[in-house]
């Protein structure tokens, strides 16, 4: 199982965190990616798989303080953040400018 965080554009969000089989991980994810935006994935994914799959992972909330590792973001309507995240990879954020954030 790998973790997602989930970042959501709501007021109310609370960053939470689902565990998705490796299956579930692939559909949402593109392949060495760990940075994901909801309408990309469906851009580019087929809709009933995603559905069933995200059905599933929802399901499966991760405690914070017991999550081992978060191995993947995924953003629900905060485009204004593929900005610093060209390459959809965590470790390679830059600013709007390109450079690095680390």
């Amino acid at each position: 199982m790998k973790n997602i965080q989930v970042i959501d554009g709501a007021d109310n969000c609370a960053y939470d965190i689902f565990a998705a089989t490796d299956s579930e991980f692939g559909l949402i994810f593109r392949a060495g990616c760990d940075i994901a935006f909801i309408d990309e994935v469906y851009a580019e994914g087929n809709k009933v798989l995603l559905d069933a799959a995200l059905k599933n992972v929802w399901t499966r909330r991760v405690v914070k303080a017991e999550a081992m590792g978060i191995h993947g973001l995924l953003f629900y309507e905060l485009d204004s953040k593929k900005q610093y995240y060209p390459t959809r990879k965590d470790e390679e954020a830059c600013n709007p400018n390109g450079s690095s954030l680390r």
